[in-house]
């Protein structure tokens, strides 16, 4: 079962020290939880727009990524997302590679200077890094090192 593989990730969140050095004021988080299914969301993702077209405008490099198993958030709402700051494709969807093997596809847009990319990591989930870290890795390495996909 999948479960198993945050157990250590409970008790390490769960240490004092740990939540000192991440600056966690005590007494806030009684227990940690993976995920807090508690929030309550209020807001829809075009109430953001302006802010993400703010951020473009002060020509800022953004990666985007994607599983492409995500079915919590799956790529084609992040696509659509994406077409709302109705940016210009500086370099079409393509396939990106790691050791000879599709990694997933990519495409490189731009806002004046500022320019966005966007990732899709081939059989990851909603975590993708879980899934998928030796793309994952190789899609962040290369994103830092200003490399293409």
């Amino acid at each position: 079962m999948k479960v198993y593989n945050y157990i250590l990730s409970y008790s390490w969140a769960d240490d004092r020290t740990v939540q000192e050095a991440l600056h966690v004021r005590p007494g806030t988080i009684r227990k940690w939880a993976r995920c807090n299914e508690s929030l309550s969301y209020k807001y829809s993702v075009r109430e953001v727009i302006d802010y993400h077209k703010e951020l473009l405008k002060r020509v800022y490099r953004a990666l985007i990524y994607s599983g492409d198993h995500d079915m919590a958030i799956p790529y084609v709402g992040t696509l659509a997302w994406i077409y709302t700051l109705n940016l210009t494709i500086s370099q079409d969807w393509e396939a990106w590679f790691v050791d000879g093997q599709i990694a997933g596809y990519t495409t490189l847009y731009s806002y004046g200077q500022a320019y966005l990319t966007y990732a899709t990591v081939k059989g990851g989930g909603h975590t993708a890094p879980e899934y998928k870290p030796k793309e994952c890795l190789a899609m962040i390495d290369r994103w830092f090192a200003y490399y293409y996909l």
